[in-house]
């Protein structure tokens, strides 16, 4: 039995919001410096992101309502997220790097249990994304120390969510932990992106990267 209620559900809501105004920002400021195949894979994970969020809070609120356990909707939060980071991050280190093959994925799923990997996805394509952010704030130069701090403790809290994602989410305590950790994270990541989006990112031009 989980401890869910239905402000806890609503709550949940507030990151995805956040995030997803903050990718619907760097899609549009990001668009005219990426190639077809780098946009692709940064919309497809930032899309998976939001799509995997909303669908987890939304098990919550059913759940909490008494209307259904949705199992599927939780169930599946996971690998649709790590995923989506990890998609976002190859797109945001393509753009910088030029390289515009996609890797090949080789996913054993009987080596591994428990949602380890998929944690191990996440936090990979998120720090790929943030670094990658990170180094555009850099050259942009405009408050770039504080946008780089910015996504630098966002990125933490994201670690923070991977380490609290093995606890017991049946108790209501550990939810709102998590949730208050999550809302902080996604918060700064959409301030970061507003400082870049205010100070020009959309004009910005990356040195050989506005073609890639």
């Amino acid at each position: 039995m989980k401890d869910f209620s239905i402000s806890m559900a609503l709550v949940d809501f507030i990151p995805v919001i956040l995030f997803a105004i903050a990718a619907v920002i760097l899609q549009r400021d990001l668009y005219n410096k990426m190639s077809k195949g780098a946009f692709a894979l940064f919309a497809a994970g930032t899309i998976n992101i939001t799509c995997a969020g909303a669908l987890k809070a939304t098990y919550k609120l059913l759940y909490a309502a008494k209307i259904c356990d949705f199992e599927a909707l939780n169930a599946m939060f996971f690998p649709v997220q790590s995923i989506g980071f990890l998609l976002a991050g190859l797109g945001i280190i393509a753009t910088l790097t030029h390289k515009q093959s996609t890797p090949t994925l080789a996913v054993a799923p009987t080596v591994f249990s428990g949602t380890f990997v998929f944690v191990a996805l996440m936090v990979a394509g998120l720090g790929l994304m943030d670094v990658g952010l990170c180094i555009i704030a850099f050259k942009m130069k405009k408050q770039h120390v504080t946008t780089i701090i910015v996504f630098a403790i966002s990125f933490v809290c994201s670690l923070c969510m991977g380490y609290l994602s093995s606890q017991n989410f049946a108790q209501a305590a550990m939810n709102w932990i998590a949730e208050g950790v999550n809302v902080v994270g996604q918060g700064l990541f959409f301030l970061g992106t507003y400082l870049m989006h205010k100070n020009g990112l959309a004009k910005f031009q990356l040195k050989g990267g506005e073609t890639v």
